[in-house]
């Protein structure tokens, strides 16, 4: 084995111990030392275990970012504003006041209580989409 290779590997040894130890230790691991592990772990190729990483790499910040959006829109919906998307529609906070309700199994009136409602208006190009064939002609016939 030629020396460069040795220190190679010996080099890959010690990233992959360092990373366990980070992980025992809960410290903080880099990526160098991940893909080093993986890449000891499961025989395959240094790129393979970078694209591996980065396509996992990609999939949390997309779900961070999926996360972030929706809580977003769920603070301002709990703050009653309206939440406007474009192209697709908006989300309306409506507030409903106290009335009398029947019980449909005994038909006494019960008091509903005030509340708070969501409710989704879609948008024009989003109706369109939604009546409309694939090829995009309508599907009602007009």
């Amino acid at each position: 084995m030629s020396p460069s290779r040795r220190s190679a590997q010996q080099e890959l040894g010690s990233r992959i111990e360092a990373a366990g130890a980070a992980l025992d230790r809960t410290d903080s691991v880099d990526h160098r030392d991940l893909v080093a592990a993986a890449e000891a772990r499961s025989g395959r190729t240094r790129v393979r275990c970078v694209v591996d990483y980065l396509v996992i790499l990609t999939a949390v910040l997309f779900h961070a970012l999926v996360e972030l959006v929706l809580k977003e829109i769920t603070d301002c919906l709990e703050r009653g504003e309206t939440v406007k998307l474009s192209s697709f529609g908006s989300f309306v906070v409506r507030k409903k006041g106290q009335r009398i309700g029947r019980n449909p199994k005994t038909g006494k009136e019960v008091p509903i209580s005030p509340r708070r409602v969501m409710v989704f208006k879609p948008s024009a190009i989003l109706k369109q989409r939604i009546n409309s064939g694939p090829d995009g002609t309508e599907l009602n016939g007009n």
